[in-house]
């Protein structure tokens, strides 16, 4: 098999798992037209149509999804014993791709990353940072950073970054002298409230916690949005309430510009875990990134385990 079959079938694999040319070009930073030309190709060669396309999906045929079964642990194998060679190496080289949340990449991966690329010139870190839920590896990523209650279960975690977080409830002294001060989350039915909408739509009630009692409001208010900064940005204006992580309105705290609320209600959490398939045959990025993160001095040290 030459060079060029072998990257018509990775990038035939690449848009059959992620079912689309545009997402598996974006993991690949290559264009959807050379994905599109290389199908093309293949497709061509073998003299079977192995996707099927419509504007609005990409889907393996019956063909396609055999070959899809067959190519997954070949290319597996041919993955693994080119980073076996990797290993090799004075250092690892290769690329690593992570999904993760917005608050990680803002909050707790920037440190860990200079520090990792430092010490891993080789390596060329591909980050996404999303909020929307999805399966890593059918996507194309190495692994992904999420908290413990959206983990899958039969997947590898690992600790990084601080270990507990918490949601706090703040506003500016200019709402608090014009609306009042909530004492208790039923009052906030009577307050404008700031509420925040993940890109799958979702925009969730507000949750206290004290002691054994959680309640849960269901908050309305002048502004819903999917920006963590324009949500922090309408509360130090007057606009209203705002229930966020702390890491978003720290520097807004130290300067006064919000005031915090309520704090016996404000909910503390395990904070977030790297997660991966298998130990056994890891990427060598992935590897290297793994032990990085254990002995990094931020809290984050721990072993793995399931």
């Amino acid at each position: 098999m030459s060079q060029a079959d072998f990257a018509d079938l990775d990038a035939f694999r690449a848009v059959a798992e992620t079912r689309s040319f545009r997402r598996a070009a974006a993991l690949r930073n290559v264009s959807a037209s050379s994905l599109s030309a290389a199908l093309q190709r293949l497709e061509a060669r073998l003299g079977v149509r192995l996707l099927n396309r419509t504007t609005r999906s990409v889907t393996p045929t019956e063909a396609g999804q055999r070959l899809l079964e067959r190519l997954r642990p070949a290319l597996g194998e041919v993955a693994a014993a080119l980073d076996a060679i990797n290993d090799l190496r004075d250092t690892p080289t290769g690329t690593l791709r992570l999904e993760v949340p917005i608050i990680v990449a803002k909050h707790v991966l920037p440190p860990i990353v200079a520090a990792f690329l430092k010490a891993y010139p080789g390596i060329t870190l591909d980050v996404r940072a999303s909020d929307v839920f999805i399966d890593v590896l059918a996507a194309g990523f190495d692994a992904g950073i999420r908290y413990d209650e959206s983990l899958e279960r039969d997947m590898i975690r690992l600790p990084i970054g601080p270990r507990r977080q918490r949601f706090v409830l703040v506003a500016s002294p200019e709402y608090l002298a014009r609306a009042g001060t909530p004492k208790h989350p039923n009052d906030l039915l009577q307050h404008a409230c700031i509420r925040h909408r993940f890109l799958s739509g979702n925009a969730p009630q507000w949750e206290f916690e004290k002691g054994r009692q959680t309640i849960r409001v269901n908050v309305t208010g002048p502004l819903i949005a999917s920006s963590s900064e324009l949500e922090v940005d309408a509360a130090i204006a007057g606009l209203g309430l705002v229930f966020t992580f702390e890491e978003f309105v720290a520097s807004a705290l130290a300067s006064g510009q919000l005031v915090g609320i309520m704090a016996d209600w404000w909910v503390e959490f395990s904070g977030p875990y790297l997660y991966y398939p298998s130990r056994n045959l890891m990427p060598a990025p992935l590897r290297a990134f793994v032990d990085f993160v254990k002995a990094f001095p931020d809290g984050s040290k721990a072993k793995d385990g399931l």
